[in-house]
């Protein structure tokens, strides 16, 4: 019933960051300069002090120089509190900038008050303006995400406190992560310095049914199944992919790969199953895959241990991922066969989350052509890297999309939707330079295939 919501955005906040560091240089200027004039002040006769008395007082050397040490002190007081409290700074310039949002787009009400003059008698003309409304806003942060939470109470300003989005993604330089609808507020969570949630190749960890690829960011996969990536070339779409195969290579999945261009991914045909290039392979693989899914789908409920609401994993059967890059162009390779293979994957779309069967498709840009029928509303984790135009991100993630993007000239740097329809920043994991993945993967894959124990479940993993 009573939770923290967090700091309360007031008018007088419009000028927070100023009187913050006044407060704090004035407190730690006299605590400084009091030491070398505490016996002077003792022993002065407060009653009988005169402007002669204290100005002889501000001719003593020692006078100037305490006063030097305190200014010296306070400036590198304020140098270290910036370097190791950061965060804190940034706060309360977030908490002046929502104070200024308020103020300067009118969202609050005013009256006119008469003031009182010296003589209270006399009747008064002069009029006085002070803020009879100010709407209730919280603010804190915790984890890297800031939470504000906004009261609504039906009044002329509810649309625009519902819309808030735009604002403060670029007011405060963060991404939103998470818009929540509550009884008498909202609450948006952004992601504070979403590049320092960027974690490296060797964080990327795949357990109980999820993948983490960001500090605060996890692909659900058990929950919210299929991933959907596009991005131009040198956007870092092929080092992502290569990264989500090395971190499912550590569970005991199975793993597919399709790579119709005969590009990177081939590659891994010398190290690696299951991985094809050529058409007819590919397809016998798309007819595999879905084959071995409806035979899991009806074993599992022959299941001793099967129970009604239960997924692949309540029953320790492996998952199995579909890593299909170039979708698109293998489509346009195919032609008038493309229909069967469509229906194939339409039906692993919608049938594979409880059996365990995933797809992750990637493509340039995601084309209605071959993702129609509803299949693209099922990838409920959707990445974009790179540049792409309006029209990519259209397709992406919607034609109605509020959301304004922005290019910065990073490498694995776009846009992700987590499956909740918000669209935030994503950095994917960091790969250092000169990294292997071929010998990598191949040490993996070699560890798995000379475990006995493990090659058994991953050989039986299809059922």
């Amino acid at each position: 019933m009573i939770k923290y919501k967090g700091k309360r955005i007031r008018a007088s906040d419009k000028s927070l960051v100023y009187y913050t560091a006044l407060a704090g240089f004035s407190f730690v200027f006299l605590l400084v300069l009091l030491p070398f004039h505490l016996s002077s002040l003792i022993t002065m006769d407060w009653q009988t002090i005169t402007i002669e008395s204290f100005t002889n007082q501000l001719h003593r050397a020692y006078f100037w120089a305490s006063v030097i040490t305190a200014l010296f002190v306070c400036s590198f007081s304020v140098y270290l509190y910036y370097q190791y409290q950061f965060d804190k700074v940034k706060q309360l310039q977030h908490r002046q900038k929502l104070a200024r949002m308020i103020l300067q787009n009118g969202w609050y009400e005013k009256s006119e008050i008469q003031t009182e003059g010296f003589f209270k008698d006399l009747p008064q003309s002069k009029t006085k303006e002070t803020i009879s409304y100010f709407p209730k806003m919280y603010y804190y942060m915790k984890n890297g995400l800031i939470h504000i939470h906004v009261e609504i109470t039906l009044s002329k300003y509810q649309d625009q406190l519902l819309q808030l989005e735009k604002k403060l993604e670029t007011g405060l330089y963060c991404e939103l992560v998470d818009k929540i609808l509550k009884d008498s507020y909202v609450e948006y969570v952004l992601l504070y310095d979403t590049i320092a949630n960027r974690i490296g190749i060797n964080d990327v960890v795949a357990e109980n049914g999820q993948l983490k690829l960001m500090k605060s960011l996890y692909w659900d996969y058990d929950s919210l199944p299929h991933m959907l990536i596009a991005g131009g070339t040198g956007g870092g779409k092929t080092y992502y992919i290569l990264t989500i195969i090395e971190a499912l290579l550590h569970t005991n999945a199975n793993l597919y790969i399709l790579d119709p261009k005969n590009s990177d991914l081939a590659d891994l045909a010398t190290i690696m199953p299951d991985v094809y290039y050529k058409k007819e392979e590919m397809l016998a693989c798309i007819n595999r895959f879905y084959d071995e899914m409806i035979a899991r789908s009806e074993s599992m409920k022959l299941h001793p241990h099967y129970k009604t609401g239960e997924n692949y994993a309540y029953l320790d059967l492996p998952a199995n991922f579909l890593i299909f890059d170039e979708y698109v162009a293998f489509m346009d390779m195919l032609g008038r066969d493309s229909a069967e293979v469509i229906n194939k994957l339409k039906q692993i779309v919608m049938l594979g989350r409880q059996a365990g069967f995933f797809l992750i498709l990637a493509c340039q840009r995601p084309d209605a052509k071959y993702l129609g029928d509803g299949i693209r509303d099922q990838f409920n984790f959707r990445v974009a890297l790179g540049r792409m135009s309006e029209l990519g991100y259209g397709m992406m993630f919607g034609s109605d999309t509020q959301k304004q993007f922005f290019l910065k000239p990073i490498k694995g740097r776009g846009y992700v939707d987590t499956g909740t329809s918000v669209i935030s920043e994503f950095y994917t994991p960091l790969v250092p330079k000169g990294y292997d993945f071929l010998k990598q993967i191949g040490k993996l894959t070699n560890k798995t295939q000379a475990d006995p124990v493990a090659y058994e479940v991953k050989a039986t993993g299809s059922d």
